[in-house]
Protein backbone atom coordinates (compact mmCIF):
# COMPACT_ATOMS: atom_id res chain seq x y z
CA UNK A 1 0.00 0.00 0.00
CA UNK A 2 1.48 3.68 -0.41
CA UNK A 3 0.72 4.38 3.26
CA UNK A 4 2.09 1.13 5.10
CA UNK A 5 4.08 -0.42 7.26
CA UNK A 6 7.35 0.10 6.76
CA UNK A 7 8.63 -3.49 7.70
CA UNK A 8 7.09 -5.08 3.94
CA UNK A 9 9.17 -2.56 1.85
CA UNK A 10 12.39 -3.33 4.32
CA UNK A 11 11.56 -7.04 3.48
CA UNK A 12 11.41 -6.61 -0.14
CA UNK A 13 14.53 -4.88 0.03
CA UNK A 14 16.43 -7.46 2.10
CA UNK A 15 15.16 -10.08 -0.28
CA UNK A 16 16.92 -7.93 -3.74
CA UNK A 17 13.49 -6.91 -4.84
CA UNK A 18 12.35 -4.13 -6.36
CA UNK A 19 9.66 -2.62 -4.17
CA UNK A 20 6.35 -0.20 -5.71
CA UNK A 21 3.87 0.95 -2.93
CA UNK A 22 0.96 1.41 -4.44
CA UNK A 23 -2.95 1.02 -4.05
CA UNK A 24 -3.56 -0.11 -7.42
CA UNK A 25 -1.43 -3.18 -8.26
CA UNK A 26 -3.44 -4.24 -11.14
CA UNK A 27 -2.67 -0.82 -12.63
CA UNK A 28 1.46 -1.14 -12.69
CA UNK A 29 3.09 -1.36 -16.27
CA UNK A 30 5.56 -4.06 -15.28
CA UNK A 31 4.25 -6.95 -13.85
CA UNK A 32 4.56 -7.66 -9.81
CA UNK A 33 5.81 -11.27 -8.89
CA UNK A 34 3.56 -10.64 -5.08
CA UNK A 35 1.40 -8.34 -3.68
CA UNK A 36 1.55 -7.16 -0.04
CA UNK A 37 -2.19 -6.24 1.30
CA UNK A 38 -2.96 -5.29 5.00
CA UNK A 39 -6.67 -5.23 5.80
CA UNK A 40 -7.29 -4.39 8.45
CA UNK A 41 -4.86 -1.66 7.84
CA UNK A 42 -1.69 -0.07 9.74
CA UNK A 43 -1.74 2.71 10.41
CA UNK A 44 -5.01 3.59 8.63
CA UNK A 45 -7.46 1.11 10.22
CA UNK A 46 -8.92 1.10 6.10
CA UNK A 47 -10.53 -2.15 5.90
CA UNK A 48 -10.99 -3.79 2.48
CA UNK A 49 -14.39 -4.52 0.91
CA UNK A 50 -15.33 -7.96 -0.11
CA UNK A 51 -15.43 -6.73 -3.84
CA UNK A 52 -12.21 -5.27 -3.52
CA UNK A 53 -10.38 -8.24 -2.23
CA UNK A 54 -12.70 -10.41 -4.97
CA UNK A 55 -10.56 -7.80 -7.60
CA UNK A 56 -7.55 -8.58 -6.52
CA UNK A 57 -7.56 -12.12 -5.94
CA UNK A 58 -8.81 -12.52 -9.77
CA UNK A 59 -6.46 -10.47 -10.79
CA UNK A 60 -3.28 -12.11 -9.03
CA UNK A 61 -4.95 -15.51 -9.89
CA UNK A 62 -5.06 -14.44 -13.65
CA UNK A 63 -1.45 -13.02 -14.07
CA UNK A 64 0.73 -15.65 -11.70
CA UNK A 65 1.00 -13.02 -9.02
CA UNK A 66 1.17 -14.37 -5.11
CA UNK A 67 -0.97 -12.02 -2.92
CA UNK A 68 0.38 -12.50 0.81
CA UNK A 69 -2.45 -10.75 2.77
CA UNK A 70 -1.28 -8.87 6.20
CA UNK A 71 -4.41 -9.94 8.53
CA UNK A 72 -3.16 -9.46 12.03
CA UNK A 73 -5.72 -6.84 13.34
CA UNK A 74 -8.77 -9.06 11.66
CA UNK A 75 -10.94 -9.07 14.90
CA UNK A 76 -10.62 -5.96 15.53
CA UNK A 77 -12.81 -4.40 13.66
CA UNK A 78 -15.06 -1.05 14.59
CA UNK A 79 -17.14 0.29 11.61
CA UNK A 80 -16.59 -2.74 9.40
CA UNK A 81 -16.12 -6.36 9.69
CA UNK A 82 -13.11 -7.43 8.04
CA UNK A 83 -12.60 -10.33 5.66
CA UNK A 84 -10.00 -12.59 5.03
CA UNK A 85 -8.61 -12.92 1.64
CA UNK A 86 -8.84 -17.05 2.50
CA UNK A 87 -12.75 -16.31 3.06
CA UNK A 88 -14.74 -18.55 -0.11
CA UNK A 89 -16.89 -15.54 -1.05
CA UNK A 90 -13.33 -14.12 -2.04
CA UNK A 91 -11.52 -17.16 -3.73
CA UNK A 92 -14.44 -19.34 -4.59
CA UNK A 93 -12.20 -21.89 -2.79
CA UNK A 94 -9.32 -21.35 -5.37
CA UNK A 95 -6.58 -21.04 -2.49
CA UNK A 96 -3.53 -20.64 -5.67
CA UNK A 97 -1.03 -18.08 -4.89
CA UNK A 98 -2.97 -16.71 -1.98
CA UNK A 99 -1.13 -16.47 1.82
CA UNK A 100 -3.09 -15.34 5.14
CA UNK A 101 -0.61 -14.11 8.33
CA UNK A 102 -2.12 -14.05 11.54
CA UNK A 103 -0.84 -13.02 14.58
CA UNK A 104 -1.67 -13.24 18.55
CA UNK A 105 0.52 -9.73 19.00
CA UNK A 106 -2.94 -7.76 18.73
CA UNK A 107 -5.82 -9.90 19.28
CA UNK A 108 -4.36 -11.71 22.37
CA UNK A 109 -1.93 -8.75 23.66
CA UNK A 110 0.79 -10.82 23.29
CA UNK A 111 3.26 -8.59 21.56
CA UNK A 112 6.86 -9.63 21.43
CA UNK A 113 6.03 -13.33 22.02
CA UNK A 114 6.47 -13.52 18.16
CA UNK A 115 3.80 -16.01 17.55
CA UNK A 116 1.53 -16.19 14.72
CA UNK A 117 0.24 -18.24 11.80
CA UNK A 118 0.95 -18.27 7.87
CA UNK A 119 -2.11 -20.12 6.03
CA UNK A 120 -3.14 -20.74 2.29
CA UNK A 121 -1.87 -22.10 -0.94
CA UNK A 122 -0.56 -25.64 0.41
CA UNK A 123 2.30 -25.32 -2.16
CA UNK A 124 3.60 -21.96 -1.54
CA UNK A 125 3.29 -22.73 2.68
CA UNK A 126 5.54 -26.03 2.28
CA UNK A 127 8.04 -24.02 0.28
CA UNK A 128 7.93 -21.80 3.38
CA UNK A 129 8.57 -24.47 5.86
CA UNK A 130 11.23 -25.64 3.84
CA UNK A 131 12.94 -22.41 3.95
CA UNK A 132 12.06 -21.40 7.94
CA UNK A 133 13.48 -24.18 9.54
CA UNK A 134 17.51 -23.15 7.99
CA UNK A 135 16.81 -19.56 9.28
CA UNK A 136 16.64 -20.45 13.43
CA UNK A 137 13.17 -19.16 13.93
CA UNK A 138 12.42 -21.89 16.09
CA UNK A 139 9.29 -20.66 18.94
CA UNK A 140 10.50 -21.51 22.55
CA UNK A 141 8.54 -24.21 24.05
CA UNK A 142 6.94 -21.74 26.64
CA UNK A 143 5.60 -19.74 23.93
CA UNK A 144 4.04 -22.78 22.01
CA UNK A 145 2.06 -23.25 25.24
CA UNK A 146 0.92 -19.72 25.82
CA UNK A 147 -0.14 -19.86 22.06
CA UNK A 148 -2.09 -23.08 22.59
CA UNK A 149 -3.96 -21.00 25.57
CA UNK A 150 -4.50 -18.13 23.80
CA UNK A 151 -5.63 -20.01 20.81
CA UNK A 152 -7.89 -22.56 23.02
CA UNK A 153 -10.06 -19.27 24.60
CA UNK A 154 -12.18 -16.93 22.86
CA UNK A 155 -13.35 -14.74 25.99
CA UNK A 156 -10.30 -13.06 26.62
CA UNK A 157 -10.00 -11.45 22.36
CA UNK A 158 -13.48 -10.60 23.75
CA UNK A 159 -12.39 -8.76 26.84
CA UNK A 160 -9.59 -7.26 25.38
CA UNK A 161 -11.61 -5.92 22.50
CA UNK A 162 -13.99 -3.80 24.82
CA UNK A 163 -11.08 -2.42 26.69
CA UNK A 164 -9.83 -1.08 23.02
CA UNK A 165 -13.23 -0.11 22.01
CA UNK A 166 -13.97 2.47 25.32
CA UNK A 167 -10.16 3.66 24.50
CA UNK A 168 -11.54 4.33 20.91
CA UNK A 169 -14.20 6.08 21.41
CA UNK A 170 -12.54 8.19 24.33
CA UNK A 171 -9.73 9.48 21.90
CA UNK A 172 -12.22 9.97 18.97
CA UNK A 173 -14.24 12.19 20.91
CA UNK A 174 -11.62 13.96 22.67
CA UNK A 175 -9.47 14.13 19.05
CA UNK A 176 -11.65 15.41 17.04
CA UNK A 177 -13.16 18.25 19.89
CA UNK A 178 -9.51 19.40 19.81
CA UNK A 179 -9.49 20.20 15.92
CA UNK A 180 -8.40 16.56 14.38
CA UNK A 181 -9.91 14.85 11.96
CA UNK A 182 -10.08 11.17 12.36
CA UNK A 183 -9.91 9.74 8.35
CA UNK A 184 -10.33 5.53 7.74
CA UNK A 185 -10.30 3.84 11.24
CA UNK A 186 -12.91 1.60 10.07
CA UNK A 187 -10.77 -1.28 12.23
CA UNK A 188 -7.62 -2.27 13.76
CA UNK A 189 -5.71 -0.61 16.95
CA UNK A 190 -5.07 3.20 15.57
CA UNK A 191 -6.46 6.38 14.87
CA UNK A 192 -5.65 7.93 11.60
CA UNK A 193 -5.67 11.26 12.61
CA UNK A 194 -5.00 14.98 10.83
CA UNK A 195 -5.07 18.71 11.14
CA UNK A 196 -4.32 18.96 7.34
CA UNK A 197 -0.75 20.20 7.86
CA UNK A 198 2.19 18.94 8.06
CA UNK A 199 2.57 15.71 10.94
CA UNK A 200 5.64 17.02 12.64
CA UNK A 201 3.35 20.24 13.66
CA UNK A 202 0.62 18.00 15.48
CA UNK A 203 3.25 15.62 16.74
CA UNK A 204 4.78 18.97 18.70
CA UNK A 205 1.20 20.23 19.42
CA UNK A 206 0.57 16.78 21.03
CA UNK A 207 3.66 16.36 22.78
CA UNK A 208 3.34 19.83 24.10
CA UNK A 209 -0.13 18.51 26.10
CA UNK A 210 2.31 15.22 27.09
CA UNK A 211 0.80 12.79 24.08
CA UNK A 212 3.02 10.95 22.04
CA UNK A 213 1.77 9.88 18.25
CA UNK A 214 3.56 8.64 15.40
CA UNK A 215 4.27 10.80 12.56
CA UNK A 216 1.91 9.53 9.60
CA UNK A 217 4.97 10.05 6.82
CA UNK A 218 6.53 7.28 8.61
CA UNK A 219 4.32 4.76 6.50
CA UNK A 220 4.93 6.69 3.06
CA UNK A 221 4.47 10.40 1.80
CA UNK A 222 0.80 10.51 1.79
CA UNK A 223 1.09 10.05 6.00
CA UNK A 224 2.58 13.33 5.69
CA UNK A 225 -0.84 15.33 7.02
CA UNK A 226 -1.34 12.63 9.21
CA UNK A 227 -0.34 11.02 12.70
CA UNK A 228 -0.87 7.58 13.98
CA UNK A 229 -2.45 7.45 17.81
CA UNK A 230 -2.64 4.30 19.28
CA UNK A 231 -4.90 2.69 21.45
CA UNK A 232 -2.50 0.46 23.18
CA UNK A 233 -1.82 2.86 26.15
CA UNK A 234 -3.04 2.02 29.59
CA UNK A 235 -6.35 2.68 30.60
CA UNK A 236 -5.15 5.37 33.00
CA UNK A 237 -2.80 7.11 30.13
CA UNK A 238 -5.75 6.93 27.93
CA UNK A 239 -8.23 9.03 30.11
CA UNK A 240 -5.08 11.58 31.07
CA UNK A 241 -4.42 12.32 27.35
CA UNK A 242 -8.15 12.49 26.77
CA UNK A 243 -7.97 15.15 29.95
CA UNK A 244 -5.21 17.18 28.53
CA UNK A 245 -7.03 17.34 25.35
CA UNK A 246 -10.12 18.67 26.42
CA UNK A 247 -8.30 21.14 28.68
CA UNK A 248 -5.77 22.17 26.14
CA UNK A 249 -2.67 21.75 28.34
Amino acid sequence: PEVAYPTYQVGGLAGGLEVVATDSPELLSAPASMVWLNSPSNPTGEVLSLARLQDLVSWGQSHDVVIVSDECYFELGWEAEPVSILDRRVNGGNLTGLLAVHSLSKRSNMAGYRFGTLAGDPELVHRILGIRKHLGMMVPTFVQYAAVAAYQDIQHIREQKERYRARRAALKGALSAFGFEICHSQAGLYLWATQNKDCWESVAGLAKLGILVTPGVFYGEKGQKFVRVALTASDLAVAQAVSRLAAGV
